[in-house]
């Protein structure tokens, strides 16, 4: 376990049909890391993943929507899945926090289909991102320049495309979410 991230709180924003590897295998890097982590949902209880081709684990939401703010945390955590996002960015309160972060300039992380919550906030035009390839055009559409790349840094943006870049997302976000307070 590394002291990395030490004191730094991670907020984790999915609802049921969030990809499975992508919300676990992050939040586990960054919790080895010494961060906290908080699933957060619009839902208190459980929320299902999706593994793949069917309905996975399911995973307890920490806390909802409701009971959260952005000065509670450092950096937010964005997991794919097609399901989850396209509720997250139907959902005001979600798109809401998610544009807080944004606008106070806290670390983002976003991978696969999670940009598309990113593009609600209407604040990413001119930024240079990456995500599953089927989004692409909605990104592009957006203002963004999108880019094939298993891992993207554009300012306090952390974006991805796909579980088989989990690896290196994990290692970009505690190395960007470790900057935050560090005077960077």
């Amino acid at each position: 376990m590394s002291d990395k991230l030490e004191g730094k709180k991670v907020a984790i924003l999915a609802e049921d049909g969030f990809e499975q590897s992508e919300l676990e295998q992050p939040k586990k890097a960054l919790e080895e890391a010494g961060a906290t982590t908080h699933v957060i949902s619009s839902k208190s209880g459980k929320i299902k993943a999706w593994d793949e081709t069917d309905w996975g684990d399911k995973v307890a939401v920490d806390k909802t929507l409701d009971e959260v703010s952005v000065a509670d945390y450092d950096a937010l955590l964005l997991p794919g899945g097609v399901m989850n996002p396209d509720k997250l960015r139907a959902n005001p309160t979600a798109v809401s926090f998610v544009k807080d972060f944004l606008t106070a300039n806290k670390p983002v992380a976003a991978i696969c289909h999670g940009p598309w919550t990113l593009i609600e906030t209407g604040l990413i035009s001119g930024k240079t991102l990456t995500s599953y390839e089927s989004i692409k055009t909605d990104l592009k559409n957006a203002g963004v320049n999108w880019v094939d790349q298993e891992v993207v840094v554009d300012g306090n943006l952390v974006t991805s495309r796909k579980p088989d870049d989990i690896p290196a997302f994990n290692k970009q976000i505690i190395e960007s979410f470790a900057l935050v307070g560090a005077g960077a």
